[in-house]
C-alpha cells in the first residue's frame, strides 16, 4: 500500500489490549496504531479526532459497548471520508459469532489467536488498498453500514405489535393508541412519547421501556428508526430535506425537525 493505514484500538483490559498491539506489530508492521482506548467513551471522541482507517472495537467496554461506539462513529463520520473499516473483539460463544459472520463484519476472539488475526489483517489490507486504488473509494460505505444495520436492528417479536401503550404521569396513567404517536424520543432513562395532542398543551408522557426494547414490539412497517435517538411514525413524515449534508424529516404540522443519521439514510432514497 502506498499510505501507511491506521488503527484504534478501543480495549478495557490493558493486558489484552497491549497483546493485540504487539501481535498487530508482528503482523502488519506498517500499521499505525494511534491509540489506545480503555472505554466506550474513550473510543468515539479518539476516533472521531484522528479519525484512524481501521477500528478494533471490544463489543463490552465500560460507557459504551462495541455496536454501540460504531454506531455513534459512522453517524458523526464527516461525510467527505470513507468510513473506517470495522474489526469486533468479542469473547462470544460460537452462536453469537455466527451472527458476526452473516453479517460479513469481521471479528477476532479472545484470546486472540496470532493466527486468526494475521486473516483479519490480510482483509483489512486487501479492502484498503481496493479503497486506494479506486475512483470512489466511498463505494463500501454503504455496506458498511448495512452490516452494521444487521447487527444493531433488533428482530421484530412474533407477537402481534403493540396497539396502546401506557404512562404515567403523577398519579394517572394515561393509555395512549399507538397510531397518535408521531415519534418516539430517547431522554435518558425514559422514552418520550411525541402525540398528535402534544400541542394542545396536554402532559410530557414518558415510559421507562428503552428505546431498543420498543423497537422490535412497534408494527415495523409503520414506526421507522431513524437515529439512535428517534424512532417516527411514517405517517406523519411530510417530507425529508438535505441541509448541511444531513437529512432532516419535516412533519405534517409540526414545527421541529428530526435528524436522519447516516445509519438510517437509506429509508428515504428516492424511488
Amino acid at each position: 500500500m502506498n499510505t501507511q493505514a491506521t488503527a484504534l484500538i478501543a480495549e478495557d483490559e490493558p493486558v489484552l489490549a497491549e497483546a493485540l498491539l504487539r501481535q498487530l506489530h508482528k503482523l502488519w508492521p506498517e500499521l499505525q496504531v494511534r491509540g489506545v482506548a480503555g472505554n466506550g467513551l474513550k473510543a468515539r471522541e479518539t476516533a472521531l479526532s484522528l479519525h484512524p482507517d481501521v477500528l478494533f472495537l471490544d463489543i463490552h467496554m465500560p460507557g459504551a459497548n462495541g455496536l454501540e461506539v460504531a454506531e455513534q462513529v459512522i453517524d458523526e463520520w464527516p461525510i467527505e471520508l470513507a468510513l473506517p473499516l470495522i474489526v469486533y473483539i468479542t469473547a462470544f460463544d460460537e452462536y453469537a459469532v455466527a451472527a458476526f459472520e452473516r453479517a460479513a463484519v469481521d471479528y477476532v476472539l479472545k484470546p486472540i489467536r496470532p493466527e486468526r488475526l494475521a486473516i483479519t489483517c490480510l482483509r483489512l489490507q486487501t479492502q484498503l488498498a481496493a479503497r486506494q486504488a479506486s475512483s470512489a473509494p466511498h463505494d463500501d460505505d454503504e455496506a458498511t453500514v448495512s452490516k452494521m444495520l444487521s447487527l444493531r436492528t433488533p428482530a421484530a417479536t412474533a407477537q402481534e405489535p403493540l396497539r396502546v401503550l401506557q404512562a404515567a404521569v403523577g398519579n394517572s396513567v394515561y393509555v395512549i393508541p399507538v397510531e397518535d404517536v408521531l415519534y418516539f424520543e430517547a431522554a435518558d432513562k425514559y422514552v418520550r412519547i411525541i402525540t398528535t395532542k402534544q400541542d394542545a398543551g396536554g402532559p410530557e408522557m414518558l415510559i421507562r421501556t428503552p428505546l431498543r426494547e420498543l423497537l422490535p414490539r412497534l408494527d415495523q412497517g409503520l414506526f421507522w428508526q431513524i437515529h439512535r435517538s428517534h424512532v417516527v411514525n411514517v405517517r406523519a413524515i411530510e417530507r425529508v430535506s438535505r441541509q448541511l449534508q444531513r437529512l432532516r424529516v419535516h412533519l405534517r404540522g409540526r414545527h421541529e425537525t428530526l435528524d436522519v443519521s447516516r445509519m438510517y439514510a437509506h429509508l428515504f432514497k428516492a424511488m
